[in-house]
């Protein structure tokens, strides 16, 4: 045991004496009638005298002689219970001033009643000690700043921080919103490889692990994409997945090595139709979720309300910074142009990734409003359709709001030797030094040349999207328990 402290020795010795006295300090089962939400709301509708049995942690004592007060809290909320020596005798009022500590859950039941504070309360009749924490609590629950502390130890900062709750509490109701909106459309979830023999589907760096009985190097995933299309090629016209994706890449205040990922696939639809998808998708969220599309972030009041504005990325880097990238069309060109505007950027081994760059840099946070950016260089963009009459641009979308990137959709490659050229040129690629291109997959390339139709494809981190929701800068924040490095 590490960490010993007196507190931490006095609850221990309660603990050793509770047992020896015969208490179980942590009994297999307690039934409770009412949450504490259902008690007040008992106490709404039946008044004075109802009689309920509730459970909770314990996060506020009061002794006041022969009679003590003290708050339970359970995942619904807070309620005051209070004991009286005359009602619960002296050894069992007694066994609770002695044993009991901040932390502990306890079991009680009795009758509701109204103090003259105003405050519904439970008259306790009987109780029961059912878990002893050994550990205490943050101090009188003013919560944690220590955010080493609060994300290492995420339980602490659920116990004592609101706003942890509500952010958690957010990003599941958000979750539940897109599953119904998308159920109700005639989409149907499933599942698809988080181990994958060959990662693809994103420009990332993959982990990798090996599987003993197949004695071979399997990927988890870095997107779900080429799995699901295979799905589209199967028959399934409408179809998503929310599930884990795994990148190894950097830890920011925006990347998380896992995290969570919505893609979406339509047969028979482009980026046009994925564009109407998402504003309306993230729309609807927002109405069920938040009670309006009007959101603030970072003292920003944004309208989630469709249509957002749409703008090429040619036009939004030459807005930003007098470049344009149709005239500087090739790495040499590009670079001259940066160096000619002073413009600090990290070297990149391509024109796309150049491209990439300087938009990240120039124009992403500007993009406050919800932002639709359209035309994407086709070299960073080998699983989309090339735009009619172009041969450099992609019909390709991100979009972006309160300066985050967010999502990203296609109309979708289904030609099957456009596609092996592309898996071509992107190993080229890698054997430059891009560890980000996308590996060749004949497994997929086979898929697709049974032939897929038409197919509008969507995806995006719902981690961004709670932090949109919530008005969070760290992606950190809205990640139950996100990745750290080990303490030293």
């Amino acid at each position: 045991m590490t960490g010993i402290t007196d507190e931490h020795e006095s609850r221990l010795a309660k603990l050793r004496a509770l047992r020896e006295m015969g208490v179980d300090p942590y009994p297999p089962r307690f039934r409770r009638t009412h949450s504490t939400a259902q008690a007040l709301a008992a106490f709404d509708q039946d008044g004075e005298g109802s009689e309920v049995t509730v459970a909770g942690r314990l996060v506020g004592i009061r002794i006041m002689g022969k009679s003590a007060f003290a708050h339970i809290q359970d995942g619904d909320g807070r309620l005051q219970l209070y004991f009286r020596l005359d009602t619960l005798g002296e050894k069992e009022y007694e066994f609770f001033k002695r044993y009991f500590d901040l932390g502990d859950f306890v079991g009680a039941t009795g009758t509701l009643f109204r103090t003259h504070t105003g405050e519904v309360t439970v008259h306790v009749r009987s109780f029961q000690m059912l878990a002893k924490a050994l550990r205490p609590m943050p101090e009188k629950w003013h919560g944690i700043r220590d955010v080493e502390i609060r994300y290492r130890q995420r339980y602490l900062d659920l116990l004592a921080n609101e706003e942890a709750r509500r952010i958690l509490l957010t990003r599941t109701r958000i979750v539940a919103a897109l599953r119904r909106y998308l159920d109700e459309r005639g989409f149907i979830e499933v599942e698809t490889p988080i181990l994958q023999p060959i990662y693809g589907g994103a420009a990332a760096r993959p982990f990798i692990t090996y599987h003993n009985e197949l004695k071979a190097n399997f990927y988890l995933r870095i997107a779900d994409e080429l799995y699901l299309k295979r799905l589209i090629i199967g028959g399934l016209d409408k179809v998503y997945e929310i599930g884990k994706d795994f990148r190894n890449e950097g830890i920011s205040t925006r990347h998380n090595p896992e995290f969570t990922q919505l893609e979406v696939y339509v047969a028979y639809a482009d980026y046009h139709d994925m564009m109407a998808l998402v504003e309306d998708m993230w729309a609807t969220a927002a109405r069920e979720v938040l009670g309006s599309t009007q959101i603030t972030y970072q003292g920003h009041v944004i309208d989630l309300t469709p249509p957002w504005q749409r703008i090429t990325m040619r036009q939004a880097i030459l807005d930003a910074t007098g470049i344009d990238i149709e005239a500087a069309n090739d790495l040499a060109a590009l670079q001259a142009q940066v160096r000619e505007r002073n413009l600090a950027l990290e070297p990149q081994p391509s024109y796309g990734k150049l491209v990439d760059e300087l938009f990240g840099e120039h124009v992403v946070p500007r993009l406050i409003a919800p932002t639709i950016v359209t035309e994407y260089p086709l070299e960073i963009s080998p699983l989309a359709k090339t735009k009619p009459g172009s041969d450099k641009v992609v019909e390709r979308f991100e979009f972006f709001i309160g300066g985050l990137e967010l999502g990203n959709a296609y109309s979708e490659l289904n030609d099957p030797l456009d596609q092996r050229e592309r898996f071509a040129a992107q190993a080229r690629d890698r054997d430059l030094g891009d560890e980000e291109a996308h590996p060749m997959d004949e497994d997929f390339l086979l898929a697709l040349e049974h032939g897929m139709p038409p197919t509008g494809g969507l995806g995006f981190g719902i981690e961004r999207m709670v932090m949109i929701f919530t008005d969070q800068t760290s992606i950190r924040e809205v990640i139950a328990f996100p990745q750290l490095r080990a303490r030293e």
